[in-house]
């Protein structure tokens, strides 16, 4: 194992890269690139060498690459995830090899990098990890305002326990969910906890461009590529670099335009229209759709190749009505956001009519619901009919409407009480109806056979 000249400097001012390569000449050219920065790298040879370093030094990040002579990279990226969780490591590849990238980065590598390796990539690399939570250069800003998720269900608490664990990687993210369950949300927020929270976050409903439009919207365009075009212009990548591109509703993209967007993802490169060269860009991919993306690769209307390019990780968005217990806090959000400070309160009546509607649009149903209300309601209370929906003809609506009518200890304990009684009550119904049948309960309440579980044994 050899240590480049940088290790001379006191320890203390050191910020050492692990540098995995058993090519003397990529070790050297990193080394220098790093010595540039005003990185320290320690340069290992094969596995063996690299857990040795490991071993000796703290480090910032790590770069390794796939072949060694005792094994490969991905060994390293799964040392690194188990003894040294909160390491970022990056991978180099061999040119076109998608498929390695893929898989380190499903291991949890950070990012990756293509050989030949580009310099201008590399030093993007190293700033963007070294900007990571936890990082001296990351202080001061790991608090900032931006969205939330609210919500302390088991359901939203492992969705953000994911954020927080996305944004620490550089993977491409394809966030899955139904139409208003927060997708976009979760997307700015993967941006906001990242290394590239300074850059740009930039989306892109693929479903609003015209097809004849999207290559330039996406690439840009040099002045006179078309008729129309008296300038320059950057499209959405050149927009995103530093950044996030998030693509909404990616499964709208035609397939002329799933060849190219593939190909400026694998090369991390774009070439405007009427440009003969292509230019770097460094940004992150992110990306949603409320279809389902799988049955769009199996029916031909969504490339394969594509597919396992973007969706690297997934995030899965519960619907509204597998995380019922945080409507009260979503409520009370919405209508302090619609009103302000003096905002009208719910009823009892009101919430428990909430808790029993299905909300096939999600949160953004109930936002529309909730301001429809504020606009009814009178004395400054919401009551069920200031909701306009048949809430209690959802499933199990008339055991929710008997637990009104319930005997005065009931009725005069807290809400959260209350409430627990009447989901315990609409559960023996249902299932009771179904002959405890968990699957059967579990499509009558439109909630999966995992969620009703859970709250079998909450109420049990």
């Amino acid at each position: 194992m050899s240590v480049s000249r940088n290790e001379r400097r006191p320890r203390s001012e050191l910020k050492r890269v692990l540098v995995v390569d058993d090519e003397a000449d990529i070790r050297e050219l990193i080394d220098l690139t790093l010595l540039r920065m005003g990185l320290t790298a320690v340069c290992a040879g094969s596995v063996a060498e690299a857990r040795a370093a490991l071993a000796s030094h703290d480090f910032q990040l790590c770069l390794t690459d796939m072949r060694l002579p005792d094994g490969d990279g991905l060994d390293i990226v799964r040392h690194i995830g188990e003894a040294y969780a909160h390491l970022p490591v990056a991978v180099i590849t061999a040119y076109g090899s998608a498929e390695n990238a893929v898989a380190a980065l499903k291991a949890g590598a950070f990012d990756y990098l293509a050989k030949p390796i580009g310099l201008e990539q590399l030093r993007n690399l190293v700033q963007a990890a070294l900007r990571l939570p936890g990082t001296e250069e990351a202080v001061g800003t790991a608090e900032q305002e931006g969205p939330e998720l609210l919500g302390a269900s088991p359901a939203m608490q492992q969705v953000r326990a994911m954020i927080e664990k996305l944004a620490r990687s550089q993977a491409p993210v394809y966030i899955s969910g139904e139409s208003g369950s927060g997708k976009e949300v979760a997307a700015r927020l993967i941006h906001a906890r990242s290394a590239r929270s300074a850059g740009p976050f930039v989306p892109v409903n693929c479903g609003a461009i015209p097809e004849n439009l999207m290559e330039s919207e996406f690439f840009g365009y040099r002045k006179g590529a078309f008729t129309g075009a008296d300038s320059d212009r950057d499209g959405f990548f050149q927009a995103a670099h530093g950044g996030t591109l998030f693509l909404d509703e990616v499964a709208d993209l035609p397939l002329s335009m799933q060849v190219k967007l593939l190909r400026a993802i694998q090369e991390k490169k774009v070439r405007k229209v009427g440009q003969v060269s292509e230019e770097p860009v460094d940004l992150r991919i992110l990306c949603a759709t409320h279809r389902n993306l799988r049955e769009c690769v199996e029916s031909g209307k969504f490339r394969q190749d594509l597919y396992y390019r973007l969706n690297v990780i997934e995030l899965r968005m519960p619907p509204l009505r597998e995380r019922s217990e945080d409507i009260e806090a979503l409520a009370g959000r919405i209508l302090k956001r619609l009103a302000g400070p003096e905002h009208p309160l719910l009823s009892a009546q009101a919430l428990v009519g909430l808790m029993a509607y299905a909300f096939p649009g999600n949160v953004r149903e109930l936002e529309n619901i909730l301001e429809r209300a504020t606009a009814l309601c009178a004395e400054g209370v919401i009551l069920p009919e200031d909701l306009q929906l048949e809430a209690f003809a959802a499933p199990g609506g008339a055991v929710a409407a008997d637990a009104m009518n319930w005997s005065a200890p009931v009725r005069q304990a807290p809400l959260a009480e209350r409430l627990r009684a009447i989901e315990s009550a609409l559960l023996r119904h249902v299932m009771s109806e179904a002959a405890d049948n968990a699957e059967q309960a579990a499509e009558t309440l439109h909630v999966s056979v995992e969620s009703l579980q859970a709250r079998l044994a909450r109420n049990a």
